[in-house]
């Protein structure tokens, strides 16, 4: 007689749950990464080479004179207080100054209205007007002395700042023109057109709604604007001919004689001329970044 312990059935043991898959082990990097060493030492070479020169200028203006040292210890202050006083470094100061400024303003004020009128605007050159802008960026400086000398000798602005400031916005105008249509662009036209429904004038909506919006670039423009006429050499000196008129740049070539060179005068001067311009970049450095990218991704 069969029991009814022998009629139950067995229970199947179910079958084992699979392992839970093991995260993969992380690769210590991955092979499109390219290794730490690739990128440091690149960058540590390049960074040598720019600043060895950069301590070398400083070397020069901070040692006493005749020293050979290359530690600048005791530090002194002779050769900048030479070329401040003795080489009238205060009034080429002074001068770089208002010329960079003056540049800046003319340029971005043209500019602005250029780049607008290319940007908005559709008229038969238009095409040919910006293969025209694009061309004289091939034009080196020097072809146009001779034509602005004659221009400028006969509207007796030779020996005036106001040649110099004139000569640098006109050098400076098409770039700039072609940078401020492109930032224009990037403005969309439903803005200006929801403040002309608003009541705007083409004017007040374009100060009120665009302008804002083209901080970026404006400062851009006017940085590039503002450092080609601090370091440009060549249109103070064949526009000038006072001392008292000059720039530092010209300032810095009458340290420089055909027996002699004064290092110590010649690498302070430089630093003076230097350090604006090293802090202005410093605090529009945030704004500048922007304005280079702000071309580069439609809005």
């Amino acid at each position: 007689m069969i029991t009814e312990e022998a009629t139950r059935v067995a229970p199947v043991a179910a079958p084992p749950h699979p392992a839970p898959d093991r995260p993969r082990r992380r690769r210590s990097r991955a092979w499109d990464e390219a290794p730490r060493w690739q990128i440091y030492v690149p960058l540590s070479v390049y960074l040598l080479f720019t600043l060895v020169p950069f301590y070398w200028i400083l070397l020069f203006a901070l040692r006493r004179p005749g020293s050979t040292s290359l530690v600048p210890w005791p530090v002194t202050f002779e050769h900048f207080e030479k070329v401040w006083n003795e080489r009238e470094f205060g009034v080429y100061f002074q001068n770089s100054v208002l010329t960079g400024v003056a540049t800046l303003l003319l340029t971005t004020l043209v500019a602005l209205a250029g780049g607008y009128a290319l940007a908005r605007f559709e008229f038969r050159i238009k095409r040919g007007f910006m293969i025209a802008l694009l061309c004289t960026q091939f034009v080196p400086g020097a072809l146009l002395l001779v034509p602005l000398f004659q221009i400028f000798a006969e509207l007796r602005m030779i020996n005036s700042l106001a040649s110099v400031i004139i000569a640098e916005t006109v050098f400076q105008l098409p770039l700039s023109m072609i940078l401020i249509s492109g930032f224009i662009r990037n403005v969309p036209y439903s803005l200006e057109e929801a403040a002309w429904v608003d009541g705007c004038n083409r004017f007040t909506g374009f100060r009120i709604v665009v302008l804002p919006l083209l901080r970026p670039g404006l400062i851009a423009v006017g940085s590039f604007a503002f450092v080609h006429a601090w370091n440009h050499f060549l249109f103070a000196l064949m526009f000038l001919s006072d001392q008292s008129k000059q720039t530092i740049p010209v300032g810095l070539n009458t340290l420089m004689s055909a027996d002699s060179v004064d290092l110590g005068a010649l690498a302070a001067g430089g630093i003076i001329a230097a350090v604006p311009v090293v802090i202005v970049f410093a605090f529009i450095q945030k704004w500048l970044i922007t304005g280079f990218s702000a071309g580069a991704v439609k809005g």
